[in-house]
């Protein structure tokens, strides 16, 4: 299978119960290495106005095994990636503190190299260990990449790998284009909607139960919440890769409403993981998925073309759901009207040779 064939994919498999104390020690001592190299990057970017790069910290962290550490040595040199990758991300000479205890601990984090795992009798070899999971992908047949161990809100353990996988021949000759949205997370050109606010549906759940302090229960709603959304997302990224070849999408950024009233609807509606699965899965089913500049789309008459004094303009215009065209009389659906504007610059952009972003 040549390079240009492969699409990289990513599985998340459960891992059973009974490994969940080894894992936690381990995170522990995840938590000091990065917590050792945050606190060592700060002050040497205080004295000498320089970063430490991921190799400069693997100088400081060699022989951390013999020291007493359990880690294997190549998930302090993930460590010590990942940290270097995030404080460039940030910007930032101190990151936050990994916290291993108390009401605000950190969940569990163990990053793995591809070298370090094995995979064979149905079991993961990891650091001497046999941990057994939930396995539904067959990962006998695949090579496993870098990935991590993973805990959610309730204690349970995942394991998190990439595998390559042949690009499949996507036959679709049709398109599609999608607005994003806060009342509806997106609606198609073609007319589908995804609703989404699964937050919203058991809000008075939630309300109910973190009023009564039921920890357990609280944790368990907001761990339905998020399956709810991802079971969602899935299923409608998985329909749009399968039946369209070439996929457009808004660019509307969550990161400038998080900050505004919206934010709550915002993060309800999961646009980046949204965006994250159509963009992998167009690529697993080798059609085509790009972002599109979305100005103007919501004002512009998707039967004419112009720019119509009586489409919604403004954060008042967000109320209007429907709205006739004052140049050729056409009544438009706001977000389907956006959807269709999408769609048609994407085939422009495609057409002209246009970069789309």
């Amino acid at each position: 299978m040549s390079e240009s064939n492969k699409a990289i994919r990513t599985l998340r498999l459960r891992v059973k119960d009974r490994h969940a104390k080894c894992l936690c020690t381990q995170a522990r001592e995840v938590n000091f290495v990065w917590n050792f190299v945050n606190e060592l990057s700060e002050k040497h970017t205080r004295r000498t106005g320089k970063f430490l790069s991921a190799y400069d910290l693997n100088q400081y962290t060699t022989g951390a095994s013999k020291e007493g550490l359990s880690l294997h040595s190549q998930t302090v040199q993930a460590i010590n990636e990942e940290f270097v990758a995030r404080r460039m991300q940030f910007r930032k000479i101190r990151l936050s503190w990994r916290k291993s205890g108390g009401a605000r601990r950190s969940l569990g984090w163990i990053p793995i190299k591809k070298s370090a795992i094995r995979y064979r009798n149905g079991q993961l070899h990891y650091q001497g260990q046999a941990i057994s999971l939930w396995e539904s992908y067959g990962l006998v047949d695949y090579e496993l990449g870098s990935g991590s161990f993973s805990e959610d809100s309730r204690g349970r353990w995942y394991f998190n790998t990439t595998v390559k996988v042949e690009k499949k021949h996507n036959t679709a000759t049709q398109s599609i284009g999608i607005d994003l949205g806060l009342k509806e997370c997106a609606v198609t050109s073609d007319g589908h909607r995804l609703i989404g606010r699964n937050y919203r549906q058991l809000e008075p759940s939630l309300r109910i139960a973190q009023r009564a302090h039921k920890k357990s229960l609280v944790k368990a709603l907001h761990a339905k919440i998020k399956n709810r959304r991802k079971d969602e997302l899935h299923k409608f990224s998985t329909k749009l890769a399968q039946e369209y070849g070439a996929i457009f999408v808004g660019n509307v950024s969550s990161n400038k409403l998080i900050k505004t009233r919206m934010a709550k609807s915002t993060l309800d509606a999961g646009w980046s993981s949204l965006k994250t699965m159509l963009e992998y899965k167009s690529a697993y089913a080798g059609g085509v998925f790009e972002v599109i500049n979305e100005f103007y789309t919501t004002q512009t008459c998707s039967c004419c073309g112009s720019i119509a004094t009586s489409s919604p303009k403004g954060r008042i215009g967000l109320r209007i759901i429907e709205w006739t065209c004052s140049d050729c009389g056409s009544v438009n659906d706001r977000d389907l009207n956006a959807a269709k504007n999408i769609l048609a610059l994407g085939h422009e952009r495609l057409a002209g040779g246009i970069p789309t972003n």
